[in-house]
């Protein structure tokens, strides 16, 4: 985030170089400093470690990572937990997720479908009437496959910096920023295309609390993060701290001329509510896309409608997308971007082998290094990752800084 008045457009190239490396962490082609083969005998540790150096060395004051897979399990971190102490951030340490919260959405909403308390093909209008304008044409289902047309509420709730300043600590109740969206005209006719929308995720928080007469964050506790014991993960609320030991997340701001981080690391989640508000760890989110993939949290046939059909250019399921590998498996996640955070989190789609990595970042480039980690954490080499097309980029979809 730029919050300034001087030199804009200067400052919003260097944050689209950010920006763009976080989008394109492992679109990038293998670089000079290339990750060891991994051992046959189980993870090349010293290489993880190594290439979450070099994230931290080249666009990141903070990195925490973590692999699990049938090698073993790795964790690390890099950088330091805060600008101007020496202290390196909790290994183990909390952090925004941002959207990967819509998986655990999704995974409550499919639950209910199979206890039959909700049929994806139910229209918006029977759960939420009058919520959005057209709402009797979108389905559930189009809502979690960001096929419904709804706006993305996040583009005038953050439309200036201004704006940023103002949502930073005010708390918003769903319904507002459903309003925002409603008050817009569609992007395109339901299930006629796709275009990502944090609005979808905040109706189906709504969804589910219509459903179970609770609010969503109950059902998520008592679905999910109770049954998986993620005691590293919290649903905030109108929280603005992060409870546990974390890194802190900043943004790039100008004063007299030069660039200085913001320490954006307090915000109320509230903004973002059932689309990006969840806290939590890199063992929490291995274990809960080892658990959802593994079977643990959805019958058959509701884990085939999560991963069956992924539309749009990311391959987008219902609430996980798909991100295939040079020369190694397609794995099924998400990412999650919120001022001061970004987050990757993957599986395999036989639930063996997971990573998560929270990057605070910084100015630079730090997609090479991202690569590197990625292909050595599902044992893919360098060599055989340099004779194959280049990685699909992991999208960054999220709240972002107003580019004006």
């Amino acid at each position: 985030m730029e919050i300034t008045r001087g030199n804009t457009e200067t400052m919003l190239s260097r944050r689209t170089v950010l920006a763009g490396s976080a989008a394109a962490a492992v679109a990038a082609t293998v670089g000079a400093t290339s990750p060891a083969e991994a051992s046959s005998s189980g993870l090349d540790r010293a290489a993880l470690q190594a290439a979450l150096d070099r994230i931290g060395a080249t666009g990141a004051t903070a990195a925490l990572a973590r692999v699990d897979s049938p090698s073993g399990s790795w964790r690390g971190a890099s950088g330091v937990a805060e600008l101007g102490r020496p202290a390196k951030p909790p290994v183990g340490g909390q952090f925004r997720v941002g959207s990967i919260t819509k998986t655990f959405v999704a995974t409550v909403i499919l639950q209910l479908a199979a206890e039959k308390r909700l049929r994806l093909d139910d229209t918006l209008q029977r759960w939420l009437p009058g919520a959005i304008p057209n709402g009797a044409r979108i389905t559930i289902r189009q809502l979690l496959q960001h096929t419904s047309g709804v706006f993305d509420y996040t583009e005038v709730l953050f439309a200036t910096l201004d704006d940023v300043l103002r949502a930073r600590y005010r708390t918003f109740r769903p319904e507002e920023l459903v309003a925002l969206a409603a008050a817009r005209p569609p992007v395109f006719e339901p299930g006629t295309s796709w275009s990502y929308s944090n609005t979808n995720y905040v109706l189906l928080g709504l969804i589910i609390q219509k459903i179970t007469k609770h609010a969503y964050a109950r059902a998520v506790g008592n679905r999910i993060l109770r049954p998986l014991r993620l005691h590293g993960t919290e649903v905030p609320g109108t929280d603005a701290t992060i409870d546990g030991p974390h890194a802190h997340g900043y943004e790039p701001i100008e004063q007299d001329g030069e660039i200085v981080p913001l320490d954006f690391t307090d915000l109320n989640p509230s903004m973002a509510y059932a689309a990006g508000e969840i806290v939590s760890t890199t063992a929490d989110l291995n274990r809960f896309y080892r658990a959802l993939l593994g079977g643990r949290l959805l019958r058959p046939a509701q884990l085939t409608e999560m991963l069956g059909n992924p539309a749009g250019e990311i391959g987008y399921g219902l609430g996980i997308f798909q991100q295939p590998l040079p020369g190694g498996p397609t794995l099924w996640g998400h990412t999650g971007g919120i001022f001061g955070y970004l987050t990757y989190s993957f599986s395999t789609a036989d639930a063996k082998t997971q990573l998560t990595v929270s990057i605070n970042p910084w100015i630079g480039d730090f997609g090479p290094a991202l690569t590197d980690l990625a292909l050595l954490a599902f044992g893919v080499t360098a060599s055989t990752a340099r004779t194959l097309a280049p990685v699909v980029p992991f999208p960054m979809p999220g709240v972002r800084f107003p580019a004006s």
